[in-house]
């Protein structure tokens, strides 16, 4: 994510003022902030892996890897030298700031960025796998999607090397 530092100096300090850690943020509020920020940013990039390629390359490299695409995507129209911070992880090219997410507006609001597009993409992914209650869970390993995979077992969708134990039945 890549502000547009000019745009977001005319729109003033309050354009941005609840931006705040994603997961802090519920998702109406998330929601409300996406289009504010695609307003203000210079870049924006988003990568997704299949759960497929998860399971073959295993999860940090899968979540590595979306993030190198992201930031490709999102610097394609700004030149060298601008700074690129991402939340934790080391990558060529960027900074990674630990904690980003509350320490940095561009980390915070990329994060946002990444949760309404997960979240949407889970309420579209609900409607084709309807037994699975993605669009309340949207993909977090809540008692209801474990039940849900135990009864229906897993779908298209879902990672196989995913580790988790079924719930005690109620």
């Amino acid at each position: 994510m890549l502000f547009n530092y000019r745009a977001l100096e005319r729109e003033g300090e309050g354009a941005l003022a609840v931006l705040d850690d994603s997961k802090r943020l519920s998702p109406a509020a998330r929601e409300r902030l996406f289009g504010r920020i695609l307003s203000l940013a210079e870049g924006v990039g988003v990568a997704v892996v299949p759960a497929a390629e998860i399971d073959r390359r295993g999860i940090q490299e899968a979540n590595l890897r979306a993030l190198r695409e992201a930031l490709a995507a999102a610097c394609s129209r700004v030149g060298e030298g601008v700074p690129r911070l991402v939340d934790g992880f080391a990558i060529p090219g960027a900074l990674a700031v630990a904690g980003g997410d509350r320490r940095s507006a561009a980390v915070a609001a990329a994060s946002v960025i990444a949760k309404v597009v997960r979240d949407r993409h889970m309420r579209m992914a609900a409607a084709l796998y309807p037994q699975w209650g993605f669009a309340s869970h949207v993909g977090y390993p809540t008692t209801a999607h474990r039940l849900a995979i135990a009864r229906h077992g897993l779908s298209p969708l879902h990672r196989r090397t995913f580790r988790w134990r079924p719930p005690a039945q109620p």
